[in-house]
């Protein structure tokens, strides 16, 4: 690691119900970076927090200089709260991690030693991922579908443990939808990426609150909202299914024409209508999720809103 001090940082941390865990990440992350920065900036973003973690950052940002706070309007999601902290940050780089202590602070200096001329993106790659089998299956899913919507391979070892270049946000600034995925919005402005291996620890307090669920419907967003492959497998399925059309007519035209009746059978025309009604509703289905998400942009649906800030004298 060099010992000249990197430029300005700035460190966005969303927080949901993390009340336990925030004086010591603020601590942490103080004790790391200060010997590396000429200028360190913490920038906490609330987003829609039942327990007190409103009350602790504000105490935070009293007590310590380098300490920023954003309260947002109500819960927006992980990524509208990161786009919240990525766009107040002044750092000239920006490091994201989550805000239950899973990513270590003291990894952070491999972020930064990864982070050379040539690289503008690095993420920590967990060694070993400490979620269920379940949560490791729907984020193995979900980075698949992020690959399509990035394409890069990188996507693979895509996480929240991220260090980039602060001049990257000029590619997304005037983003809108209410659907977003930071590492997809990060794609648009370079594709000098890279990953280091970093250590993942076990939550300091509390539960997940990214469930399977939320992560199937992260998927489903990206897939529509960054993507056009869920359009195609429509065409697909609606190229073959045509072909299987003709394949039918074809067998009942020959068997007319060979025993001179028709195909015998309700469940036979019963269960080839419901085949193709279904890939119908299923491509209309697809076609629908895009049209809704036109409907939103239109709408004009806020990416965030932002009720108040704390802090703003970087230390």
């Amino acid at each position: 690691m060099s010992a000249t001090p990197h430029p300005p940082i700035s460190v966005v941390v969303p927080v949901y119900n993390s009340e336990p865990t925030l004086a010591p990440l603020v601590e942490r992350l103080t004790a790391v970076l200060t010997p590396l920065t000429s200028r360190l900036e913490i920038v906490l973003v609330n987003d829609g927090s039942r327990d007190g973690s409103w009350k602790a950052i504000e105490a935070l940002a009293a007590k310590a200089p380098q300490v920023r706070g954003l309260d947002l309007m109500r819960n927006f999601g992980q990524h509208n709260a990161l786009l919240a902290g990525i766009r107040a940050a002044e750092g000239e780089i920006i490091i994201t991690l989550d805000d239950d202590l899973q990513n270590p602070p003291e990894e952070i200096p491999k972020l930064l030693e990864k982070l050379q001329p040539g690289v503008d993106v690095v993420y920590g790659c967990p060694e070993k991922a400490q979620h269920g089998f379940l949560r490791n299956l729907a984020s193995s899913m979900t980075k698949i579908v992020l690959q399509e919507g990035m394409g890069a391979e990188i996507a693979r070892k895509v996480s929240t443990y991220r260090a980039f270049r602060g001049l990257l946000r000029a590619a997304f600034a005037d983003y809108r939808s209410p659907f977003l995925s930071i590492d997809v919005l990060l794609s648009w402005s370079t594709s000098r990426f890279a990953a280091v291996d970093v250590r993942h620890e076990e939550r300091a307090a509390g539960t997940s609150q990214y469930t399977l669920r939320k992560l199937v419907l992260h998927a489903l967003n990206m897939m529509t909202g960054f993507t056009t492959w869920p359009l195609r497998l429509a065409s697909i399925i609606g190229l073959g299914l045509t072909f299987v059309g003709v394949f039918l007519m074809a067998f009942v035209l020959i068997r007319y024409f060979i025993n001179g009746g028709s195909v015998p059978g309700f469940p036979f025309l019963a269960a080839t209508i419901c085949f193709f009604s279904g890939a119908q509703l299923a491509a209309l289905g697809v076609i629908g999720e895009y049209v809704s998400r036109v409907h939103f942009r239109l709408m004009e649906r806020p990416t965030y809103a932002v009720r108040s800030t704390v802090g703003g004298t970087p230390g």
